[in-house]
């Protein structure tokens, strides 16, 4: 006798919210097909957008990843296996071995405690070769809410998948092939990671966790009890079971700690279809188990899970409407938006926090995944304008990252990694304080950025501090003893030390605007002074910026991912300085060379201000042209469409606001630089705002993409620059296109 259900209330609401969200997204089918729009920009995502490549590292890095914004675990199809400089899923690869929730934010970065499921049939097979089913993309169903495949079994037969999930737990519905025994296989940690499974199959529960981290011989923080935990929960009671390592089965066996270690379970005969909710924490089992209650408890359906994340990311991307653009550039923008807003990821789990800083459970509100590097220069910006609402809470968090480990991180993942060069967090606190926001200890940011700027770290002076080097204290400023003492890194002392230069300068302006929002203005003053040490840099022979040696005496190199090309326009936070520098007819000039002679690379992060770099010379018209050209180069609605890694939203954000006509070209400040806007209309209902924004450019085109003037809800703007304020407050910005060059004709 089957016992009678009982329809929960919130259920109830689920299937109604489940009715009023369309929750059959429509398939992303192939590289230039976008799904037709049925009520929600979110079918208009493409999340194999920068899946492929040329190069096994150098494309967009991403995966079709399945959870809300922001989410602590994503969940994706695993068709290798993933580790420092490779992701889980590729484009090119043609079998499945599993279903992975991963933390990994970027390509360059490692995952850490992640967890694998995969769904078998026959006889069980535990090693990841063995267990995987080849799938074609026509099979292969992907949108930011849900993902689906049909592998195939053998004998002609399909084993269907489904995919989505929470921020944090995962959702897997399995349909098996009729007349095939169905299995499912668990796991934990790979060789020479020694982890725990336990079976409980009263509970239809396996259990454990994965110690994995991969990036932990980067940084000093070596967080000697970090767990990723996880509880895998099942609908449908257990045949069999056992535990694995590597490929060997240990049949009836409950529990196993181990090196490569896993579970299986086999489900009764003539099974057909098995769901499998999975909760993760960073703190315990318990946790891991009060987070599945929370996000997906036994009386939600798949389907209602999977409704709850699209209505999540229906919130955000159905906040703006575009009229003018073609199918392939609603996909650019509405998948730049989806990658855009996922990082930095949620590390806190309902009130607490596991910090890696000091290996310990905090209270408070957390996040990780800091690409600060990269994130910065727009991708904040981004933020700031479409989720303002969780602005306060990454600064806080950053704040307990000092408390913690104390320093803000450079590259959090889950603690500092040491990667990259530059204090960036200045830049991000700088930013936040311009645009207005206030909610986080503003005394304590200013006590962390000061530090940033005036202590130099451990063995600052025995070490270079080169890439990724092991055994190093926390990075921070490194060559800061001899940019103190100069005015420059000493190129013969520490590694990347032009770079450094032209950075520290930077975060030197952004410190200036910490310690004026917290009342210092000697300190402002100080700093202000000090931003102008790019100077040093400039050699006025060359006509270059170039790196120095402790004496003074000119060094090659010295530069991050870029060249002389690239850092000799590294001067964010003043452009006139610069111009007034190189004088404007030189700076004009090898501005055109740049672009002429291919240099710009906006496949990394430095060059991505540069073609707005002409608005402070007078030549608005030759951004406008750059932006355009970048845009039609680099961005695709295809597999290969990211020409470089989209490194946690960076290359999507210089996208998004360069399609609506503005690019933070100082990020620190609350100033954007003017560009050409992509399309007719964009109506963008930003969140906190009084009224809706409209960008229209009436007639606009690709031959129509010079701007003649530009007005501010009817105010002509004399000049290519708009503040925050202008875009945040609502009403029109009002571009008037022409098809000819124009200089700035504020009015007209």
């Amino acid at each position: 006798m089957r016992a009678r259900r009982t329809v929960h209330l919130p259920e109830l609401l689920a299937v109604v919210v489940l009715a009023l969200s369309l929750v059959a997204a429509a398939p992303v089918a192939s590289a230039s097909q976008v799904a037709p729009h049925r009520g929600s920009n979110v079918d208009l995502v493409n999340p194999l957008i920068g899946t492929d490549g040329e190069s096994a590292t150098e494309y967009g890095g991403m995966i079709p990843s399945t959870a809300p914004p922001f989410a602590m675990t994503r969940w994706s199809p695993m068709t290798r296996q993933n580790w420092v400089s490779r992701l889980p899923y590729h484009h090119d690869d043609t079998a499945i071995s599993g279903f992975i929730g991963t933390h990994q934010p970027a390509i360059w970065m490692g995952d850490y405690g992640y967890v694998t499921g995969m769904p078998g049939v026959g006889e069980v097979k535990a090693g990841m070769d063995a267990r995987a089913l080849p799938y074609r993309h026509e099979d292969e169903i992907a949108t930011p809410s849900k993902y689906s495949v049909d592998l195939q079994a053998g004998a002609g037969k399909t084993l269907k998948a489904e995919l989505t999930g929470t921020s944090r737990a995962g959702d897997m519905r399995f349909s098996y092939p009729e007349g095939m025994p169905a299995n499912f296989v668990l796991e934990a940690t790979r060789a020479g990671i020694r982890g725990q499974v336990n079976v409980d199959q009263e509970r239809r529960e396996i259990t454990g966790y994965n110690p994995d981290r991969q990036d932990n011989k980067l940084g000093p923080f070596k967080a000697a009890n970090f767990k990723g935990y996880f509880v895998a929960s099942f609908d449908t009671p257990f045949d069999s079971y056992g535990t694995s390592t590597g490929e060997a089965l240990h049949e009836n066996e409950r529990g196993r700690t181990d090196a490569g270690v896993g579970a299986y379970v086999r489900f009764p005969a003539g099974t057909g279809q098995v769901r499998v909710r999975i909760g993760t924490s960073f703190i315990s089992v318990e946790q891991a188990r009060e987070n599945l209650r929370r996000e997906i408890p036994a009386w939600r359906g798949f389907d209602s899970v999977a409704a709850g994340t699209r209505a999540a990311w229906s919130e955000k991307l159905d906040r703006v409407h575009i009229k003018g653009a073609s199918k392939d550039q609603l996909a650019n923008f509405y998948t730049g938006m989806f990658h855009a807003l996922q990082y930095p990821s949620e590390m806190s789990e309902y009130g607490r926090y596991y910090s890696a800083y000091d290996d310990k459970v905090h209270h408070g509100t957390s996040y990780t995944s800091y690409s600060l590097w990269d994130t910065f220069r727009a991708q904040n910006a981004f933020l700031t304008l479409f989720a303002p609402e969780r602005i306060d809470d990454m600064v806080t968090s950053m704040l307990q990252d000092y408390r913690e480990g104390g320093w803000l991180p450079m590259w959090k993942n889950p603690t500092e990694t040491n990667i990259m060069v530059g204090t960036n967090a200045d830049s991000i606190i700088a930013e936040v304080l311009n645009k207005g926001f206030h909610g986080f200890d503003r005394k304590l940011a200013y006590e962390a950025v000061h530090k940033n700027a005036m202590t130099p770290p451990d063995r600052d002076t025995e070490l270079r501090f080169a890439d990724r080097e092991e055994g190093t204290p926390v990075e921070a400023r490194a060559g800061l003893t001899t940019y103190k003492q100069n005015g420059w890194v000493a190129s013969d002392r520490t590694a990347e030390a032009g770079s450094r230069t032209l950075d520290y300068a930077f975060e030197d302006w952004a410190v200036a605007q910490v310690a004026k929002a917290v009342g210092k203005p000697a300190d402002a003053e100080f700093f202000l002074q000090r931003s102008k040490n790019y100077r040093n840099m400039y050699n006025a022979e060359t006509g270059f910026m170039q790196s120095r040696n402790f004496d003074g005496t000119w060094a090659e190199g010295g530069w991050t991912e870029g060249d002389e090309w690239v850092y000799t326009f590294d001067v964010m936070h003043d452009m006139p300085g610069l111009i007034e520098l190189m004088g404007k007819d030189r700076f004009t000039s090898t501005l055109d060379r740049h672009f002429a002679e291919g240099h710009n690379n906006h496949t990394n992060e430095p060059s991505h201000h540069i073609a707005y770099s002409y608005d402070y010379a007078g030549q608005p018209w030759k951004t406008q042209e750059q932006v355009r050209a970048i845009a039609e180069s680099d961005y695709a609605n295809r597999p290969d469409g990211l020409s470089g890694n989209d490194d946690l939203g960076q290359m999507s954000a210089w996208y998004l606001l360069s399609a609506i006509g503005v690019y933070p070209v100082n990020p620190a400040s609350d100033q954007y630089a003017v560009g050409s806007p992509f399309f007719d209309e964009v109506t963008l209902r930003l969140p906190g705002s009084p009224r809706p924004l409209v960008v229209s450019a009436p007639g606009n085109s690709a031959s129509n993409k010079y701007v003649k003037s530009l007005r501010v809800n009817g105010k002509p703007v004399a000049e290519p620059f708009i503040s925050q304020r202008d875009l945040t407050r609502g009403g029109e910005l009002r571009f008037t296109m022409s098809p000819t060059p124009h200089p700035w004709n504020p009015g007209k």
